[in-house]
């Protein structure tokens, strides 16, 4: 479990930490450090120095590579400890000049990029820009300090340098984690310098972080001691007979002992020949309770909306399962849009445990804001004012119950294809036969997802894979967390 905070977080930390305890010369000396020791240096490099304190970790590591680095300076302009380092360079014999349009990165093995810091806001423009870009065109093992410089240090977005390596320094900022950033960072790695956080942090779970969340199983036990779920999806316009049948396959996988397929009576043969270990139960078109109790027996957790379309009365569906049970509940898609039409206030008091599944658009939606607002922050004042956990999709999945956010930074872009929401909707559906669906176990579930569609994307392409090349890795990523 990694820390992941905000700039502003960031800031306020390194200003309590320089002045209670470090000096910020200090502090500047173990970040360049933390750049050194983060590669094997090997041959000519180039490090391309802005004016501020970005810079100032680039001037540090100069004073290490000494006669085999050059730096180039965007402009004659420093920070104050900056300065007191640039001047260490010159000392010692270090070569640098000033960039300009024509300036050439060839002769070079490497380039470190110290431009811009976390701090930097809006878009890279004049020479700067001219400097990234050559940077990116150069074909050279690329190292950027803290961030790549251009990309936004909470957002994630930004036209920015592409990095071979980034090496964080203190602690890991949103933005390197969030939206575009996994295009613009091959490898990430964070360096501690000592700077105590003080302010609100967020977390980056990885496959640790879940090592013994699974019970052991017995060997005196049966279906049923793992679980009864159910997956209610599909409609006349979307039978997605296979994509259903994934959705089934995913929840047992994950884990649960029994998954039933509750689906629309008029699609329900085209969607059997596809299902071999789960059930099928028949809908009746419209609102029946006596088919909703039915069907819902002894189930602990529930999966609802995938394909589900555009009923009239599936408000009344969704509202009487709200109302009147006490099981997991994971709502996606369709039901997800059904929900936002609803008074929201029937959250607040359903005894279900509530897991909301929407990418931005569908959030942007339940929460009544536009899409570049509909964030993690956004999706954590949801969570806590109405009592449910929101995984919020996107490059780096986050997970919220108001309290907290775990955010899973896994997947391959192979998963940007029709099913791999649903394909998650049913290992959250599997967990939740045989635990609650709190933080942890929805954060589980997403990795588990996540990874399993780098294992389909290496076995195939991330033009051809589709989501049951993700179904049929769920039980590997199972395996390398499960406690035996």
């Amino acid at each position: 479990m990694q820390q992941v905070v905000s700039v502003k977080t960031m800031r306020e930390s390194d200003e309590a930490t320089i002045k209670t305890k470090t000096p910020s010369l200090e502090l500047m000396k173990r970040a360049g450090e933390a750049i050194y020791n983060a590669h094997h240096w090997q041959g000519k490099t180039a490090i391309c120095c802005g004016t501020g304190n970005n810079a100032g970790d680039g001037y540090v590591l100069a004073t290490l590579l000494k006669d085999s680095c050059h730096l180039y300076l965007l402009c004659d302009k420093f920070s104050p400890d900056g300065r007191h380092y640039f001047d260490e360079c010159i000392k010692m014999g270090v070569t640098y000049s000033f960039m300009d349009e024509n300036t050439d990165f060839s002769r070079y093995d490497t380039i470190v990029d110290c431009i811009f810091g976390t701090g930097f806001r809006g878009e890279a423009e004049g020479l700067a820009k001219i400097v990234i870009d050559k940077i990116n065109q150069s074909g050279k093992y690329v190292i950027s300090c803290d961030i790549p410089s251009g990309l936004n240090g909470d957002t994630g977005f930004g036209y920015s340098v592409v990095s071979d390596l980034t090496v964080s320094i203190g602690t890991l900022k949103t933005g390197l984690i969030l939206n575009e950033a996994k295009d613009k960072i091959k490898k990430l790695v964070n360096c501690p310098i000592g700077i105590d956080i003080i302010g609100e942090s967020y977390y980056l779970l990885d496959k640790e972080d879940f090592i013994g969340l699974i019970p052991k199983r017995k060997n005196h036990s049966h279906k049923g001691t793992y679980g009864y779920t159910a997956i209610w999806g599909g409609c006349e316009e979307y039978s997605g007979a296979v994509k259903l049948a994934n959705l089934s396959l995913s929840s047992l996988k994950a884990g649960c002992g029994v998954n039933k397929l509750i689906v629309n009576e008029l699609i329900a043969p085209s969607v059997a020949p596809y299902l071999l270990e789960s059930t099928l139960f028949k809908m009746p078109n419209g609102f029946n309770k006596e088919k909703i109790d039915e069907a819902l027996t002894n189930v602990k957790c529930l999966a609802i909306g995938m394909g589900w379309g555009k009923g009239e009365e599936h408000d009344k569906i969704l509202s009487y399962i709200l109302n009147n049970y006490e099981i997991n509940l994971v709502i996606d898609a369709d039901a997800l849009n059904n929900l936002s039409a609803m008074d929201l206030s029937i959250l607040k008091t359903t005894k279900c445990n509530v897991c909301l599944t929407p990418h931005v658009k569908e959030f942007s939606r339940l929460a009544g804001c536009d899409m570049n607002e509909a964030d993690f922050q956004r999706a954590r004042t949801f969570a806590l004012e109405y009592g449910v956990i929101v995984l919020l999709k996107g490059t780096a999945t986050s997970v919220t119950d108001g309290k907290s956010v775990y955010f899973i930074n896994r997947g391959a872009p192979g998963m940007a294809t029709a099913g791999s929401g649903d394909v998650l909707s049913g290992i959250l559906c599997g967990i939740g036969g045989y635990l609650p669906l709190d933080i942890k176990a929805v954060s589980m579930g997403a990795y588990i997802g996540a990874v399993a569609g780098e294992m389909a994307q290496k076995e195939t392409n991330a033009v051809s894979m589709t989501a049951s090349d993700t179904v049929r890795n769920i039980g590997k990523v199972i395996g390398e967390i499960y406690d035996y």
